[in-house]
């Protein structure tokens, strides 16, 4: 128990700091263009939907933090949110890759697809359901004095160096650290850990180098103070109720041999947003026990961890995408089964 406590601890402290990361990078690109990197998104709504699922398609859980960080910042709208988490499978794509690539690939192919037709329909009729008050849209500053890197002056900052910057330089060099020793991620050197490597080395420069009222405005009061705690204090949370709940309920023993009941299972256990309880399912199939409509039922309606931020952002807004998913992957998966898949 003690064990599963603290891997919910770790990864809950991993998904705030990639979270953290994102939102920093998507302040400092904004901001350095001016608006553009946002502007380039609210240009085309369809760029938005299919950025949004090409990123829940990528294998883990890093594509939908970052779709969640900026459906955060409101660069992509609700629909996008669902498309990605459509698309996504959690950490079990890389199960589904090991065990049986050539499935695994077509069904990413297919939430994919299924994530574009959804996302866009969502905000053609649930839009006005979506809270949009938690976070407001990015501050773009219009002061021509305004710079993101001020040159000579970044060493004069750090002569007279604030608490903000330096509390989050060493927060952010202490993660850096757990990442490079494998305390959070994975630990052996993949792209995962590459990656959770390189967004926490990029925040680390936008920490060190931005201007004081920068830092203040956008790092700080913002994401620091306004974000962090409520994403960490969620996903630990959720996780540790999981982990609790797993040490009482034997979630093998409640498969049946009825392929209906196995149906709705593995939509109810698709609500859960952790990776780990729906691995049963990848398991199960690569074993030729359950149908492909289960499988692509439960992978609809799942997402892993990718949901965790946005339940910190908004109860209302996740349980919209949640009850959106659940309605298509019980509908399309009772199709596929009738259909004898």
């Amino acid at each position: 128990m003690t064990a599963a406590l603290w891997e919910a601890v770790t990864q809950a402290v991993m998904i705030t700091a990639f979270v953290a990361m994102m939102m920093i990078t998507v302040e400092y690109l904004s901001v350095l263009s001016r608006g553009a990197f946002q502007n380039a998104l609210f240009g085309s709504r369809w760029l938005q939907y299919l950025a949004a699922v090409v990123l829940g398609a990528i294998p883990g859980c890093l594509g939908p933090f970052t779709v969640v960080a900026l459906y955060a910042h409101r660069v992509v709208p609700i629909g996008a949110v669902v498309g990605a988490m459509i698309a996504t499978s959690g950490d079990e794509s890389f199960v589904m890759f090991s065990l049986f690539p050539g499935t695994a690939l077509l069904l990413t192919l297919g939430l994919a697809a299924l994530g574009l037709v959804v996302g866009p329909l969502v905000d053609l009729f649930l839009r006005d359901l979506s809270v949009r008050e938690p976070c407001p849209e990015l501050v773009i500053h219009e002061e021509e004095g305004c710079r993101c890197f001020p040159g000579r002056e970044i060493v004069e900052q750090w002569r007279r160096l604030s608490r903000a910057r330096g509390v989050l330089t060493t927060a952010i060099a202490i993660y850096l650290a757990a990442v490079g020793v494998g305390l959070l991620g994975p630990p052996e050197w993949n792209w995962v850990r590459v990656t959770l490597s390189l967004v926490g080395l990029f925040g680390g420069f936008v920490v060190s180098t931005v201007p004081d009222h920068f830092l203040a405005d956008h790092l700080w009061k913002h994401i620091a103070v306004r974000h962090v705690p409520r994403v960490f204090a969620w996903t630990l949370g959720v996780l540790v109720g999981v982990a609790i709940l797993s040490q009482f309920v034997d979630l093998v023993s409640v498969v049946r041999e009825n392929p209906w009941t196995i149906l709705g299972l593995a939509v109810l256990l698709g609500l859960i947003p952790e990776s780990g309880p729906h691995l049963i399912f990848v398991t199960l199939f690569s074993q030729g026990a359950i149908p492909f409509s289960v499988l692509g039922a439960n992978s609809i309606v799942q997402d892993g961890h990718g949901m965790l931020p946005l339940l910190a952002e908004s109860r209302r807004d996740f349980l919209l995408v949640k009850a959106v998913k659940l309605v298509v992957g019980l509908g399309l998966g009772a199709a596929v089964l009738w259909g004898g898949l």
